[in-house]
């Protein structure tokens, strides 16, 4: 017996719709459980940070377009299934000459591939300034004071 992507993917649809029931039934006896707590936990599950979901995420991004206002879509879901099974478990697209060719000369043609790294900048006699991120303070730049001879530059008292 075969499954075909659409069965898979109604069964997956069908699997989040009960799990869909039972969040329903768990926000009507606790409000505000679903946004406080479910959400939170199910978009780290779902690995909302990789743009293109694995095999693994599929689950939770599915449970979790249930938990939306917009309809689930069988098509979206079946086309997800087509993209990842098209590829191996690693998430790369499918090479079938590299499969083929020994491991050494595999290993070779990738790093002979790969891109070289730029090469660093000139130093300059004056650095960028730092930009800093939204809603925190930018460091200022401060020109360093000569020690004096005898104190410790770990010494903040202001004694000489």
């Amino acid at each position: 017996m075969t499954v075909t992507n659409e069965q898979l993917a109604e069964l997956l649809s069908g699997i989040a719709k009960a799990q869909q029931a039972i969040i329903d039934a768990v926000e009507r006896a606790e409000g505000g459980w679903r946004s406080n707590h479910l959400i939170p936990i199910l978009n780290v599950a779902a690995n909302l940070r990789q743009p293109e979901p694995r095999l693994l995420d599929l689950p939770a991004r599915i449970l979790l377009r249930y938990q939306g206002r917009v309809a689930v879509d069988n098509a979206s879901i079946v086309a997800d299934l087509e993209r990842l099974f098209s590829q191996p478990a690693g998430g790369a697209p499918v090479d079938a000459s590299a499969a083929t060719a020994p491991a050494a000369p595999r290993f070779a043609a990738r790093v002979a591939a790969a891109p070289a790294a730029p090469a660093p900048a000139a130093t300059t006699a004056t650095a960028p300034a730092a930009v800093a991120p939204m809603g925190t303070a930018a460091p200022v730049a401060r020109p360093a004071a000569p020690v004096a001879s005898g104190v410790s530059e770990l010494d903040f008292s202001g004694k000489s």
